[in-house]
């Protein structure tokens, strides 16, 4: 079955190191996703823009394995049978952070929106050339390190891709505190990356040819 659409949003949950089994029925990073998904919804109702959550098989990252990478190709491989070769934007969270920053090889991906995501110091970024990374995180954070992500982001600018570096006033690994503003900067990057919306101005170093590496305070306002 088709469907006619300008573009897509997926979001890609967290989850853990090492965990083969399938995901939990309550699945809180998914849950924790879905008020994204309403943000990015209101924020692109002008257009037809399609936005689907990937579905995992298994719960964690699993090593080599990489299981959530072969879940997010899967589901931009659908993706393509159901709307055709539609701009894609990936919006990941921890582990799912990581996977939406590895699955932007695919060529229909435009950019990535990644939140206090996994970024080891190995992490590959050469496939990120030409494409958008804009990563939030609170430094406060105690499960990933946003230290790691902002040398990550340096990487990928050295990569040629375009990079923003976001440091979130307080939320934690949760993203629970100021939920709210991790909600609209998300939805509102999501919206100009897809070009549906000029980039808001605390974002405007996206519009240049590499971004900027540098982390920078969101305002509150």
């Amino acid at each position: 079955m088709s469907r006619r659409a300008d573009a897509a949003v997926l979001l890609l949950h967290g989850g853990r190191a090492d965990a083969p089994e399938p995901p939990p029925r309550l699945n809180l990073p998914a849950l924790r996703m879905r008020p994204f998904a309403s943000a990015v919804t209101r924020a692109t109702a002008h257009a037809d823009v399609l936005v689907a959550h990937v579905r995992y098989r298994h719960r964690g990252w699993n090593g080599h394995h990489a299981h959530p990478v072969a879940d997010a190709l899967r589901a931009l491989d659908e993706l393509r049978a159901v709307a055709g070769p539609v701009p894609v934007v990936l919006v990941g969270h921890s582990m799912g952070g990581r996977a939406a920053l590895r699955a932007a090889e695919d060529p229909q991906v435009e950019g990535v929106v990644a939140l206090a995501p996994w970024c080891p110091p190995a992490e590959p970024t050469a496939h990120l050339r030409a494409r958008a990374v804009i990563a939030l995180h609170d430094e406060h954070d105690r499960v990933t390190r946003a230290a790691d992500t902002w040398a990550y982001l340096t990487r990928a600018r050295e990569a040629r891709a375009r990079v923003h570096g976001v440091r979130m006033p307080r939320g934690g690994h949760a993203m629970i505190g100021d939920a709210g503003l991790w909600h609209r900067i998300t939805a509102g990057a999501i919206a100009a990356l897809l070009g549906l919306a000029p980039f808001p101005a605390d974002l405007a170093g996206l519009a240049g040819p590499a971004g900027d590496a540098t982390p920078t305070p969101w305002p509150t306002r």
